[in-house]
């Protein structure tokens, strides 16, 4: 075996979503966000296109994401379905995070790969993030309100119009104990054709 598999089984096992709510004051360095996103570039990806594209909000970065998705969700949303608590959880949520970062999808000029696998190999990328987080100890949390979908998204982020925004990851070190979970056993989700 090239690589000790039980502690790679445990590692992906071990992968939670941790809120920004569960995080405490400690700082995440830059440097462990440069290898969070060197290991989301090894993601598979067809035809090497990498379409993955990172924006990282740190420091005062985070208030700036922060205005912009409470403007953003007052604008886009009619106010009989505003939600007070909401807004104020999304305002909250970047000053909470070390840091927060807008991964994208960035589409292919000739548009050879379908969309569908470009956005795959992002997913991807933002799963090697996740796990590189958990073993550095830290929380992170995939995040997608609808508004990331929108034009107003794609002009803050100043990514083109067949550009998408696929989620905002927030990373933060857990105030927490480190949350268990459980899958369904194999035989539920898995069929076996031999012949």
């Amino acid at each position: 075996m090239r690589f000790n598999l039980s502690e790679i089984t445990e590692l992906i096992k071990s992968r939670r979503t941790i809120y920004p709510e569960q995080f405490s004051d400690r700082k995440v360095h830059k440097e462990q966000i440069d290898l969070i996103l060197n290991n989301a570039q090894w993601a598979p990806t067809h035809g090497n296109t990498q379409p993955w594209r990172f924006k990282v909000f740190m420091e005062e970065g985070r208030q700036v994401l922060s205005d912009f998705l409470a403007e953003t969700y007052l604008k886009l949303t009619p106010p009989e379905a505003q939600n007070d608590l909401k807004l104020a959880k999304m305002m909250k949520r970047p000053m909470q995070a070390s840091a927060v970062i807008a991964v994208c999808m960035e589409r292919q000029p000739t548009e050879k790969i379908l969309e569908i696998e470009e956005i795959e190999a992002v997913a991807c990328a933002i799963q090697n993030m996740h796990l590189t987080c958990t073993a550095y100890g830290l929380g992170g949390f995939w995040a997608t309100p609808k508004l990331i979908y929108s034009q107003e998204m794609n002009e803050f982020l100043k990514i083109g119009a067949k550009d998408k925004c696929l989620g905002l990851f927030y990373i933060g070190y857990p105030a927490i104990d480190w949350p268990e979970a459980h899958r369904k056993p194999l035989e539920y989700t898995t069929e076996w054709i031999n012949g």
